[in-house]
């Protein structure tokens, strides 16, 4: 085998597939990718045996062939060869080593048999639609703040994308810690209808999020009950499906909340942040004392002294106290789109709704907490 390839490509393909090795592999294939040259192309794929990854790039091929070498440490040669190069890429079969040459540059990789390589088959994919990246993009970026780390609730950790709403409802993205829930949804697109509800993992909605590197274009879905897969350009990403029954969230959206805080969204989050600076590591409290047009926001801890901060709002209901956790207040405040914030509140003990001004299809759920 032996490949030539423009170093700026190459980069940027291993960048795209590399992500996926982890950095500790009881498996040693595991820590490789696969490097595949034929028809003037060369292919890279790595997986962690529930993530898969593909990228192709154009190259001179000369002859074809295939090997596996250590991923990471592939990634790091070719990021600090100089820029601008050629890199040449020459695998011999009888000898387990592949060398790669750029400028004045030697290196050789111990490699593993391809044969060795696992292969993440994908089966029967009963649902295929496209979305556009953007939409996408906002899908994952307005709910993935909300997914669970906690590993023992393992349904939590992830996106759940469904359909709402009957044939001609929405694709609805749901994600829940428990303590705080993201939703948004777009058109249903054409091919949808009548996908199963599926939980896609943390891990994959980053890789995802990360190779939607330009807001145009389109994104090709594929999945089953099993699997999902996710087309970007060149890059072709497989993915195993979390196994789980995601709970029924819609219990925990408040319906009747009957008290409306409404708050310019930039001043409300700048002052929560202002007065969480003394809030413990721990608690992170912060208090709300809504009354007529006036919001005072206070946090006490007993170690480090206190914060007040009031702000000019509209509120015509009773006067309320509540307390949220300052760190998720913050993180809901960032993905209000609008200038202005809306906050549905019944009392001290259940759970507030936050949108924006005009919806556009997102609402936020918070559990309040004890001050």
């Amino acid at each position: 085998m032996k490949v030539t390839v423009e170093r700026a490509q190459l980069l940027k393909s291993l960048g795209h597939v590399h992500r996926v090795v982890e950095r500790r592999n009881t498996i040693p294939i595991l820590a490789n990718v696969l490097i595949k040259a034929e028809k003037s192309k060369l292919s890279l794929k790595a997986t962690d045996l529930d993530l898969e990854v593909i990228d192709a790039i154009a190259a001179d091929v000369t002859p074809a062939g295939s090997t596996t070498v250590p991923a990471h440490m592939f990634y790091e040669i070719v990021r600090k060869l100089p820029e601008g190069t050629q890199v040449v890429i020459e695998g011999s079969g009888d000898r387990a080593v592949l060398s790669i040459r750029a400028g004045r540059s030697r290196f050789t990789l111990q490699t593993l048999p391809e044969s060795d390589f696992p292969d993440l088959a994908a089966g029967e994919m009963t649902h295929k639609f496209s979305l556009a990246a953007a939409d996408l993009k906002r899908l994952i970026d307005k709910t993935q703040f909300a997914i669970s780390t906690e590993e023992t609730r393992y349904y939590l950790n992830g996106i759940y994308l469904h359909v709402s709403g009957g044939k001609s409802g929405a694709l609805r993205a749901v994600a829940t810690d428990g303590h705080r829930l993201a939703q948004v949804e777009l058109p249903l697109p054409q091919g949808a209808a009548g996908m199963p509800g599926v939980i896609v993992p943390r891990k994959t909605v980053g890789e995802v999020q990360r190779l939607i590197e330009t807001p145009e274009g389109e994104v090709g879905i594929e999945l089953s009950t099993g699997k999902i897969r996710f087309t970007i350009g060149d890059v072709v990403l497989t993915s195993k499906l979390i196994d789980g029954t995601f709970p029924d969230y819609g219990r925990v959206i408040p319906a009747n909340n009957d008290k409306t805080l409404v708050v310019d969204k930039k001043e409300f989050e700048a002052a929560v942040d202002r007065v969480s600076t003394v809030s413990s590591e721990r608690g992170r409290a912060v208090k709300l004392s809504i009354a007529g047009g006036r919001l005072v926001l206070s946090v006490t801890n007993p170690d480090s002294g206190s914060a007040t901060e009031e702000l000019e709002v509209e509120y015509g209901a009773d006067p309320l106290d509540i307390g949220f956790n300052s760190r998720y207040l913050l993180d809901i405040a960032a993905q209000i789109e609008g200038e202005v914030a809306v906050l549905k509140l019944a009392d001290p003990g259940s759970p507030t709704l936050i949108q924006d001004k005009d919806a556009k299809g997102a609402l936020y759920v918070l559990m309040p907490m004890r001050v």
